[in-house]
């Protein structure tokens, strides 16, 4: 067996595990242990095996074999004949008696082993067909292989599997110090965490960033983990030359896949996002869905993919990029570019089928009715998925694939996409990502000038602008908006970014805000856009209740809820429902107030309305407050507000956050 020459780090739970795999009543006939240790390259399982070998040696009197399949692959004529030779060669066969055939020579394999104890290691296994003819046939032996690939085809000879995974944080670090001093890694700890992400936990990648740091003060550790900070230097700085790199390790796994395989991994590559299903997959390689799970499970089997508990699929960070280093050597960049374009379209399909499942009659600038004419729509099955659990799942892709389109210049895709996908935002406020979708689609619509698109976009922008307290800029957006609507010459366009605009001077000039709002009502009813209507007259009520003219605000926020009932509406009537209970409140009528606010919240709730259900709680807890006193009630409604708001990265959570602990401190004070 090789030499450990570094100490063996943790593993211990993986020890156990392959020590029951092994034990002397282990799986195998005629008492053989027989296991299979598999994981992505580079995560130690050939040091695995060593230190179970070192540990176990005093159960093999009778030796421990050792054979190296990468080398065997290496070597001119190496082979399984080769392999089984070599073994022969070491219980003490003489060439000259060692047969010429496979099968003569793992013939007499099993007869020197019959009467033997022994460990026969095999590293690198690729294929089942180097093991069969090396299971020792002594009682209490045991064969143990490594692979790259699962190899589940020896579990029908009772090959029992033991799955590595990369090092966890503590172990990494752990790792790092006992390679370059628990002095330097405690003086730099925060370097160092991001060192040990940066390599995916990846024992080989954390030994070759290691051997990097060593030779003292040639390079510190946040030196490393800035320069690897940098995806597209990540691979060349996990590197010391030759075959000693990670793009090395995971080359030989590579070259075993089959052609087609070969090429989806490199197209994966180019795949935006960290996760994706089979569909997605689909149309990234122009395949259909059968063929595309095919493929992808011969690279899970090749352990450079992972299937998730949802049946999706991922890369270890440091194989997606080996992916697309290999695409941008073997591929040109117009095939990049197609497979964004194919994967931006059916996140676009899907993403515009979602958005009209939660609401169909909303203003749309992007007529998508040829793509969705031909586009299978999952949200119309029985069985289908909830639109905004998909869009909540799915947005880190969709952002990525928003970024990706982008620098790609594929701005048509991009500002549609944008406009689809803020649906999601306004029922789940992440403030930062609607903001930066809303960012490209705007600049998107602005390159591909459709002035329609821009304004719409950046009217819609102003709203995280203005959760995030960032007034200036939303004024800003909106005044571009303005002109644009100016220019598209489109009616319920412009009624939409008036009222835009009238929430904008809620916040400075409720005068302002009254006579945008009066002027959006206009151009909904000259574009017979009536939900518009209902929608701009809600806001012109709450702008009424804020000058001070209370009945008029109620009669009109009556005349909203009505309008929105009769367009059903839900989530808009109990967002004027809550204003109702305002002005209830305002003209004193606390009971009314009260009742209308609890309506509110629940009805806000179901409709999974978050942002504005937690405003509703907001609201409901400073009448109770102010009204009865009721401090667990307020407690409730409160925390709840601040789940959403944090969620969401809101500015308000703090403010509750302080608003919470005053309470926590008056009770402790009462106490």
């Amino acid at each position: 067996m090789p030499a450990l020459t570094v100490r063996f780090i943790n593993r211990s739970a993986d020890l156990a595990l392959l020590d029951g795999c092994l034990s002397e009543s282990g799986s195998g006939s005629g008492g053989v242990g027989y296991g299979v240790i598999s994981g992505m390259p580079g995560v130690g399982k050939t040091a695995m095996a060593c230190r179970w070998a070192e540990k176990a040696r005093a159960r093999f009197p009778d030796g421990q074999i050792y054979i190296d399949y990468a080398a065997l692959r290496n070597r001119a004529g190496g082979d399984v004949a080769e392999a089984v030779g070599m073994c022969l060669r070491a219980l003490g066969v003489d060439d000259a008696y060692v047969p010429k055939s496979l099968e003569e020579r793992a013939s007499l394999f099993r007869s020197r082993t019959a009467d033997r104890c022994v460990l026969v290691v095999l590293d690198d296994v690729n294929q089942p067909a180097q093991v069969t003819p090396l299971v020792p046939k002594g009682p209490g032996s045991v064969v143990l292989v490594t692979s790259n690939g699962k190899l589940s085809e020896l579990a029908l000879d009772g090959a029992r599997p033991v799955h590595l995974d990369p090092l966890g944080m503590d172990s990494g670090l752990r790792l790092l110090a006992d390679r370059c001093g628990e002095a330097a890694v405690a003086s730099e700890r925060q370097a160092a965490e991001r060192l040990v992400g940066f390599c995916g936990g990846l024992p080989k990648a954390l030994q070759l960033a290691a051997a990097r740091l060593l030779p003292a003060g040639d390079l510190t550790i946040s030196e490393l983990a800035e320069e690897l900070a940098d995806e597209t230097r990540r691979l060349q700085g996990l590197s010391l030359g030759g075959d000693h790199s990670v793009s090395a390790v995971l080359e030989v796994s590579y070259r075993d896949l089959p052609p087609d395989a070969a090429q989806l991994y490199r197209i994966l590559g180019w795949l935006p996002g960290l996760t994706f299903d089979a569909g997605t997959v689909a149309r990234a390689a122009d395949v259909d869905v059968s063929t595309a799970r095919a493929l992808l499970g011969t690279l899970v089997k090749s352990h450079l993919l992972d299937m998730t508990k949802d049946r999706r699929y991922r890369f270890h960070d440091l194989v997606r990029l080996h992916a697309r280093e290999r695409a941008e050597q073997q591929d040109s960049r117009s095939t990049q570019r197609a497979v964004v374009d194919r994967v931006a379209t059916h996140y676009l399909a899907l993403t515009a089928f979602a958005d009209r499942a939660v609401r169909e009659d909303r203003l749309r600038i992007a007529n998508l009715t040829e793509l969705l004419r031909s586009a299978p729509n999952p949200f119309s099955a029985k069985e289908g998925p909830a639109p905004l659990e998909w869009l909540d799942t799915e947005r880190a892709t969709i952002l990525a694939v928003l970024r990706e389109a982008s620098r790609l210049a594929l701005h048509k895709h991009v500002w549609q996409l944008a406009e689809a996908f803020t649906v999601l935002f306004l029922h789940r406020r992440y403030l930062g990502e609607w903001k930066e979708s809303l960012e490209l689609g705007a600049r998107a619509a602005a390159e591909a000038m459709v002035p329609a698109a821009e304004a719409r976009l950046r009217s819609l922008l102003s709203r995280p602008l203005m959760d995030l307290g960032q007034y200036d800029q939303a004024r800003t957006e909106l005044e571009t908006a303005v002109a644009c609507a100016e220019v598209s010459a489109h009616t319920a366009l412009s009624a939409s970014v008036h009222e835009f605009f009238g929430r904008y001077w809620d916040r400075f000039d409720a005068d302002h805000a009254v006579q945008a709002y009066r002027r959006s009502v206009e151009l909904n009813i000259e574009a017979e856009e009536w939900r518009g209507v209902a929608i701009a007259t809600y806001f012109l009520g709450c702008a009424q209740d804020t000058a001070g003219h209370h009945g008029k605000a109620l009669t009109t926020l009556r005349s909203a809820h009505q309008g929105l009932v009769d367009r059903r509406d839900s989530r808009m009537a109990a967002r004027v429902m809550v204003a109702i209970g305002v002005v209830h409140e305002h003209l004193g009528d606390m009971d009314a107030a009260k009742r209308v606010l609890s309506d509110a919240v629940r009805e806000l709730e179901a409709q999974q309305a978050s942002h504005y259900e937690a405003q509703a709680r907001v609201r409901f807890a400073d009448l109770l407050e102010r009204t009865d006193g009721a401090q667990d009630a307020v407690r409730e409604h409160l925390t709840r507000a601040h789940e959403i708001y944090q969620a969401g990265g809101s500015p308000e959570a703090e403010m509750l956050t302080e608003r919470l602990d005053r309470m926590e401190a008056s009770d402790d004070g009462v106490g």
